[in-house]
């Protein structure tokens, strides 16, 4: 059965999971017994397209791509436009909202605001927004299951690396009880950087450069990205309440070529860890630069990785690494999300 799926912000990231839908869509289609059809788009910048029976997505991506824009895509019987995001949640006839807006992650808007007309109007999300899931997880889990509908965020943590999904299936059974993760790729690059005999500054520049830090990097550097994410694997991982401002929160801006030295010749090396620990049926957390030894698995994790080890009384410390951001990889967690919920709803059906 076709998935119909509106996006509500069109993005680098929308755009990743766009391309992912149109260059994969007959393996998905035989793989994976998935269809998805795009049938509306909401951007505050580009405009917004609304047709019941489906976009064409070629046509879609080659009108942003040229123009930035969505007002030259074609204007056909049934298409409507000028819909703002919250007109097109609840009149579109989407099963699934895409939720890819610019969101002010101190406040999680528009975005939560977003995931509450969507789970009221019957349909489900799939978002990347870290700031949503980590302020309101708790009203926004009870929501969607008043609705009965699915919320999927694989791509708040670790992009598409499974570091939500993962622990919930595979890990199932066991007490996790501790949480230790480089959650931030660009302060995992400067600190190799630094490692290598760079300066914070020379770390920082070339970081921007390659577009790993923004210009104004304050959210990377002073462990406020970290810090979300954290938040949000204890809630859904742990399954314990915690939020942002219980969070101790340090960064790396302080770090020295003599830090570094000291580090070496201790044997370890400088890491900005999240970390999330349960004793007693109470959780404590923090994010700060830490020395780990070089036989700790996240000691070994360069450039702009992100990895984390959980700790299970079952099965020891288990280590997950992989990409923390990229467009395509931030596109393949809102579509595993996607097979998921739909893989979930022919479950129910059969």
């Amino acid at each position: 059965m076709t998935h119909k799926l509106a996006f509500i912000g069109f993005g680098v990231v929308g755009q990743g999971l766009a391309e992912i839908l149109h260059n994969k869509r007959q393996s998905l289609m035989e793989q994976e017994s998935f269809e998805a059809k795009v049938v509306a788009i909401s951007d505050f910048k580009k405009g917004s397209l609304y047709h019941p029976d489906g976009l064409d997505l070629e046509t879609v991506l080659d009108a942003v791509r040229k123009t930035g824009s969505l007002e030259s895509y074609p204007k056909t019987e049934g298409l409507v436009t000028g819909w703002n995001s919250l007109e097109t949640i609840r009149q579109s006839n989407a099963d699934t909202v895409v939720e890819v807006s610019y969101t002010d992650v101190k406040t999680g808007q528009p975005a939560i605001d977003h995931c509450r007309a969507a789970f009221q109007s019957g349909k489900n999300v799939v978002m990347t927004n870290k700031g949503p899931v980590a302020l309101a997880y708790q009203e926004l889990s009870s929501l969607a299951n008043k609705h009965n509908v699915s919320w999927g965020f694989e791509g708040t943590v670790m992009s598409g690396t499974p570091a939500l999904r993962m622990p919930k299936l595979a890990l199932a059974g066991n007490d996790i009880t501790e949480i230790r993760g480089i959650l931030n790729g660009t302060t995992n690059f400067m600190l190799m950087r630094m490692d290598e005999g760079e300066s914070y500054e020379s770390a920082l520049k070339e970081a921007q450069k390659l577009g790993y830090a923004e210009a104004d990097p304050t959210s990377d550097v002073e462990g406020l990205d970290a810090r979300y994410k954290i938040v949000i694997l204890t809630q859904h991982v742990m399954g314990m309440p915690l939020s942002v401002e219980d969070v101790e929160c340090t960064g790396i801006s302080k770090m020295t070529p003599e830090l570094i030295e000291q580090a070496r010749t201790e044997g370890k090396r400088w890491k900005l860890v999240a970390t999330a620990k349960k004793e007693n049926g109470v959780v404590s957390a923090k994010v700060a630069a830490e020395k780990v030894p070089l036989d700790d698995p996240l000691a070994s994790v360069s450039g702009a990785l992100n990895a984390i080890t959980y700790e299970t009384d079952l099965l020891g410390p288990v280590t997950l690494s992989g990409a923390g951001a990229g467009k395509t990889e931030t596109g393949f967690s809102l579509l595993i999300d996607l097979l998921t919920i739909a893989k979930a709803r022919e479950a129910v059906r059969s």
